[in-house]
């Protein structure tokens, strides 16, 4: 476990070093856009419409020699309480390990969904384990949910990646997702808690407009109906 965390820390230390809140912003926008922008390969928009949470994380950095360990940095962002539109963006961190031999480097894209307010609730927690706080499965890709299985729809959370250009759905188990309250702190200019952030009335810095614009546009019909 020691090893493992150490891992992780290093990734962290190494690939992530210089990244900066607004910046990610900018690219957790280009990154949807890239995705929403292929309907046939991409989130199925239906999904999102009906979606309560979306956590976007940007190039997750996965490195491996014997243990691996996986850290990213992004956002989390919920639906407002009137149903239209969504919260200002909280700063989150992705983290996990495997145990195995393997060796490499690679630079991944998330995406989770969390379709329900019971999967709200407990994302908003100071740490949360995907698969054993709530249930998960990979998300399915194409224009519309029609593909989705059993799992996929009694699951509290769906999650998509890519890498390479590649995207598919993929379960995630295991990664854990808490807080980042340093870049909280460098977009709200004070501690703000991910809680007080997406469930209250606050102000989104600049660097969040285009990615906040682009889910409004993705799940405009669905805001209308509530």
């Amino acid at each position: 476990m020691k090893t493992t965390s150490l891992a992780i820390g290093l990734i962290a230390a190494g690939l992530l070093h210089g990244a900066v809140a607004p910046d990610r912003l900018v690219d957790a926008a280009d990154m949807m856009t890239d995705i929403m922008a292929a309907p046939d390969k991409g989130i199925p928009q239906d999904l999102l419409e009906k979606s309560q949470c979306i956590v976007v994380v940007p190039g997750v950095k996965k490195g491996a020699f014997i243990f691996g360990g996986k850290y990213g940095k992004g956002f989390m962002l919920c639906r407002k309480e009137s149903g239209v539109g969504w919260s200002a963006p909280a700063a989150v961190r992705v983290e996990g390990g495997s145990f195995g031999f393997q060796i490499g480097v690679s630079d991944t894209d998330v995406v989770m969904l969390v379709m329900n307010e019971t999967g709200a609730k407990k994302l908003l927690a100071s740490k949360f384990t995907l698969g054993a706080d709530a249930s998960v499965a990979g998300g399915p890709v194409g224009r519309t949910s029609s593909a989705e299985t059993d799992a996929q729809m009694h699951a509290e959370i769906l999650t998509w990646s890519r890498s390479r250009g590649a995207f598919a759905g993929i379960s995630l188990q295991g990664a854990t997702l808490r807080p980042d309250d340093d870049w909280n702190k460098e977009m709200y200019g004070k501690s703000m808690s991910n809680r007080d952030i997406v469930m209250g009335d606050t102000k989104p810095p600049a660097a969040a407009s285009k990615l906040m614009s682009l889910l409004n546009k993705f799940s405009s019909r669905k805001a209308a109906r509530r």
